[in-house]
């Protein structure tokens, strides 16, 4: 039997097609060929059969419904800016006019000029420079040669001006028993113990001026100096505002027009003293009234020049210096 030739061996073109590389592959020297991008797939595993920009599209679509979040492109370079939001900004006054920084310039410069003025005449030039529709307050400035550190040279205390203060002052006294009739008669416009004493602590309650005690009342009364002491609210005997003898006179006072002063930290005293529409002579009485009382109640402690200046303005206008 004969024996069948090898065909691989013995036909050379078999041997060529082996070697031969194999159709649309490159050959090995020449580098892989990069992958083509996978087509991207559904949730499920299958094919989504859309093109690769559509998932973009997808995903891009959520991020244009919403104009809300889209960062706002910046104003063009000389483009004007958009409305700014007017409103009143706590601690920060109004911006005068021109007009009105003039005429403040003005009547400065001649204050300066003039110096310090007697009481008629800086009261006269006070009335001259009104230029608000409401009825102005008249105030007192004194600096004092005092040292605030000691205890001793705290200066405070009342004084009851001869022609009142102009305005209605809301007095609330706390008493009881026949006192309470006593002061609703003399004027008092709240008169009580323990209904007042409740009201001001659960219900924060504090529509009224000047507060009033008797003596009796006081250890009641102490409860409430965490909320009326920082608003100078508290009745305390160097204010005259516990109240140790007849409890009518003492409301008619306050009710007249009786002023509480004290000093701040850097030994000042203010206070109100009248309103512009006062006669001259009416507020150079209630003027000097409060200077003697402040200068009757001199600390012993204090040394060298005592009232170094007193200076009287209105609400709205400059102050004045007066001659000591």
């Amino acid at each position: 039997m004969a024996k069948k030739p090898a065909t691989d061996a013995a036909d050379p073109s078999v041997k060529e097609e082996k070697q031969a590389p194999a159709e649309g592959k490159a050959p090995a020297k020449e580098g892989k060929k990069p992958k083509e991008p996978k087509e991207p797939r559904d949730p499920k595993g299958k094919e989504a059969g859309k093109s690769p920009e559509a998932p973009a599209a997808a995903k891009r679509a959520p991020a244009e419904a919403k104009p809300a979040t889209a960062p706002t492109a910046p104003p063009a370079e000389g483009a004007p800016a958009g409305p700014k939001k007017k409103g009143k900004r706590a601690g920060v006054p109004p911006a005068r006019g021109k007009k009105l920084r003039n005429h403040l310039k003005n009547l400065k410069a001649k204050i300066a000029k003039e110096g310090p003025s007697p009481l008629k005449k800086a009261i006269s030039f006070l009335k001259q420079i009104k230029r608000s529709k409401f009825d102005e307050t008249v105030e007192i400035h004194m600096a004092l040669g005092v040292d605030t550190a000691q205890s001793d040279q705290l200066v405070r205390g009342t004084v009851s001006l001869p022609h009142g203060i102009g305005k209605s002052v809301r007095v609330l006294v706390f008493c009881q028993g026949d006192n309470v009739a006593k002061a609703k008669e003399a004027g008092a416009d709240y008169a009580g113990s323990d209904e007042f004493i409740q009201k001001i602590q659960k219900e924060s309650w504090l529509d009224f001026d000047i507060a009033l005690a008797t003596q009796d009342m006081m250890g009641q009364v102490s409860r409430l100096g965490k909320m009326l002491g920082p608003r100078g609210l508290m009745p305390t005997p160097k204010a005259g505002t516990v109240i140790t003898g007849d409890v009518a006179a003492t409301v008619k006072e306050f009710k007249a027009g009786k002023v509480e002063y004290r000093t701040d930290k850097g030994g000042n005293v203010h206070a109100g003293v009248g309103k512009i529409s006062f006669t001259e002579d009416k507020l150079a009485d209630n003027v000097s009234a409060f200077v003697e009382q402040v200068r009757a109640v001199k600390p012993a402690g204090v040394k060298g020049n005592y009232v170094k200046s007193i200076t009287l303005k209105s609400t709205m206008s400059p102050g004045i210096p007066v001659v000591v």
